[in-house]
């Protein structure tokens, strides 16, 4: 597999839709993760990220313009002990409560597939990160529709053992800007890390399309000791 990379990728795709990434920093100190969510409709584009407890949810911009919260209004990041649990949508919620009982990632997604959007059948990404006693994995998944068909879901897991300093993994819901919007295909993509927090979410913020962003999320986590930076950026102010 070629190394991407995150910059070209974000500023080459006009519309990659929702996107996670996680890796391990440069040095090899931190977990990494970023997560952007864009939007094409106004109803999509009126939102921003709020921070919730240790992780955050996403909520309407202007109340008066909301029009349908089901599929827009989700925490995406949520924190269950040495677990940092990334998705977008509701799926955190699931991911949370059936880790919570002793489930896996993989098994706690299994009561869920891709989002009710037809013709669009977006796909659901989700990502844990696992930090316990200065040791650190990760995984991601998708659920999708059958190559747009809605009769079934095709479900991939990918999980990443002892992460490698300077590299990451990004996986985003749409492959390009269509009518209907084609589904992620493949693996996720081995990116490089690079930067500190700020320079990492800029270069994350300025890559991606000017007209469609609407909020990133950036976390770091020291490995050694669980502790972490956050940064969130709304286009909407």
């Amino acid at each position: 597999m070629e190394m991407k990379n995150l910059a070209t990728e974000l500023s080459s795709n006009a519309y990659p839709g929702r996107g996670i990434v996680i890796g391990k920093s440069k040095d090899g100190k931190k977990a990494v993760t970023g997560y952007f969510i864009m939007g094409r409709s106004e109803n999509s584009r009126n939102r921003v990220f709020v921070e919730d407890g240790e992780g955050i949810r996403t909520q309407a911009f202007d109340p008066s313009k909301l029009v349908d919260p089901s599929l827009i209004i989700y925490a995406p990041v949520r924190v269950l002990g040495n677990k940092t649990i990334v998705t977008n949508g509701d799926q955190t919620d699931t991911i949370y409560d059936g880790m919570d009982k002793q489930l896996t990632f993989e098994q706690s997604l299994r009561v869920r597939e891709f989002e009710p959007d037809g013709p669009n059948y977006t796909p659901r990404i989700s990502g844990v990160m696992h930090i316990e006693n200065g040791t650190y994995n990760y995984a991601m998944s998708i659920l999708k529709s059958n190559n747009g068909n809605p009769d079934a879901c095709n479900r991939y897991t990918f999980a990443y053992e002892n992460p490698v300093a300077g590299e990451g993994h990004f996986i985003h819901t749409y492959m390009h800007d269509g009518n209907p919007l084609p589904s992620f295909e493949g693996e996720p993509k081995w990116v490089e890390i690079d930067g500190d927090i700020d320079e990492f979410t800029n270069m994350l913020w300025t890559n991606l399309n000017e007209e469609n962003k609407v909020s990133l999320f950036v976390r770091f986590i020291d490995i050694a000791t669980g502790e972490y930076e956050t940064r969130i950026i709304n286009k909407n102010q």
